[in-house]
């Protein structure tokens, strides 16, 4: 018997995993821009900018400047993805993927903290005046690229 593989019995009590379940959407809700806001089945929720990602496919061309359009989608029937169409969808992989559409204060502060960086050290990081970061410790909207640098650096920030 050659070429032929056994296949190990299997029992009722075995368990076979496939790693981490995929989320699946329980509500999004259009915002402004191309904004939303994502709850996911398992009681997560978030605010998302779609417009990065909409910019780096060509096949979303068509939501990029349609408002109407763009707040068309409906969740999946599988709660799996926003759809617009049979063949225009975005994932709950990537929307799960994507950052936060804001990043406060607090969560400057918090980011701070835990790099334990100082006012000249997070000005020296992020390339901006120690001014600005004393400010984005208080109360200045944060830009999004600051924000993305921000979650950058304690992402990639050695261990305390």
């Amino acid at each position: 018997m050659s070429g032929i593989a056994s296949i190990p019995d299997i029992n009722d009590d075995d368990i076979i995993s496939a790693g981490s379940a995929l989320p699946r959407l329980a509500s999004v809700v259009p915002l402004d821009g191309r904004k939303l806001h994502v709850r996911f089945e398992d009681g997560r929720e978030k605010t998302v900018d779609l417009a990065p990602a909409l910019e780096s496919r060509r096949f979303y061309k068509p939501l990029r400047g349609d408002d109407v359009l763009f707040r068309s989608f409906r969740v999946s029937e599988y709660r799996n993805a926003i759809e617009w169409s049979d063949n225009l969808d975005f994932s709950a992989v990537w929307l799960d993927a994507l950052p936060e559409a804001e990043f406060s204060n607090e969560e400057f502060r918090v980011a701070m903290d835990r790099m334990g960086m100082t006012l000249d050290g997070m000005a020296e990081a992020l390339e901006v005046s120690r001014r600005l970061i004393a400010d984005y410790r208080k109360d200045k909207r944060i830009p999004r690229h600051i924000g993305l640098a921000t979650r950058y650096l304690v992402e990639h920030a050695p261990s305390q």
